[in-house]
Order: C-alpha cells, then sequence, then structure tokens
C-alpha cells in the first residue's frame, strides 16, 4: 500500500537512542547493531542527509546514494564528496533544492536546532543506558504521536534489545 504521508515535503530527524536519550560518548555511537544500520540505510537512501561536522568525521567518509550535507562553522574545512554549509538553515534550503524529503542525522547539536522544524521522527530505541556526553532532545507527548512501534530481541549479531519507532508531529512546527 502506498503511504502518501511520504510523498508529501517533510523533514524526518534519524536517530538511534538508549533508553536515557543518549546517543555518542567522544564523538562515537555507544554501540553497533548491524540491523539498525540497515534500517537507517533504507530510511536515507535517495534523500539528502544533514548532519554536523562531528557526526560527519566520526563516518568518516560520504554515505553512499546520498547528497551528504554538512553544517560545519569551520570556514577553512574541505571534505571531497560533501556539500559543506554554515547552518541547518542553510542546509535545508540546499536539501529541499535536491528532494522534498531531508534527512536530518546528527549530532547532538544538529538535533537541538531541528527537532522544532522536524515533521518526523524515525527513532531505534536501544534498549540500555550507557555513560554519554550527548544526547537526543526529549521527546515531547504534547508535539509528538508514536504512530508506530517494531521491536526485536537481541540475537547473535545484536547484542541490544531495541525497537524501531515512528513518531508524527501533532502540532504545528514552529519555523526558526
Amino acid at each position: 500500500m502506498l503511504n502518501l504521508y511520504k510523498l508529501e515535503k517533510m523533514i524526518t530527524i534519524v536517530v538511534a537512542m538508549g533508553l536515557q536519550n543518549e546517543i555518542g560518548a567522544g564523538n562515537q555511537l555507544l554501540w553497533h547493531l548491524p540491523k539498525d544500520l540497515k534500517h537507517f540505510k533504507e530510511l536515507t537512501t535517495g534523500h539528502p542527509i544533514i548532519m554536523g561536522r562531528n557526526t560527519y568525521e566520526s563516518i568518516g567518509k560520504p554515505l553512499p546514494n546520498r547528497t551528504n550535507i554538512v553544517v560545519s562553522s569551520k570556514k577553512d574545512w574541505f571534505q571531497e564528496g560533501i556539500l559543506i554549509v554554515g547552518s541547518l538553515k542553510e542546509a535545508i534550503k540546499f536539501g529541499k533544492k535536491i528532494d522534498e524529503h531531508i534527512c536530518i542525522i546528527g549530532g547532538g547539536k544538529i538535533y537541538e536546532q531541528s527537532i522544532d522544524l522536524a515533521d518526523e521522527l524515525q527513532v531505534t530505541l536501544v534498549k540500555g543506558t550507557w555513560e554519554a556526553d550527548t544526547f537526543f532532545p526529549k521527546i515531547e507527548e504534547k508535539i509528538w504521536e508514536k504512530t508506530e512501534e517494531i521491536c526485536f530481541e537481541k540475537d547473535e549479531d545484536n547484542a541490544y534489545d531495541y525497537c524501531f519507532q515512528t513518531f508524527k508531529r501533532i502540532e504545528v512546527p514552529t519555523k526558526k
């Protein structure tokens, strides 16, 4: 069945986080879940992805089959194969010229700046807690409605229980 919502203009935040909204430490992910990486690829392939410079540096290379847009305040920073912009607003502007569906993939500062602009959250909730220095903003129930949740138990490849969750905005976004 065709999902008409996916055809609308939208900004989707894609994030994996622990039970306390932790997403990273020392510019690295806190876990390795191959099924989540596959899910991430399915969600983002074919769409522009927006990330901060630290997130890009932790990945280490442009992600294939996606326009990689990196927000950086460093004027002399350059990487082959990506578009570098000075602000989230500029990143979204460029992204919308490429495709009307944009995916924001981190990190913490970019999530904080974009949560009020997003239409959808694609969350992988990893069932555990970790020491972290980077966190995802609180998902406010009055703003976001969980519309789907599919949970999985840990297995030989994925060391933690986790759930794929979809949240849709239930209030009009405040444009900054």
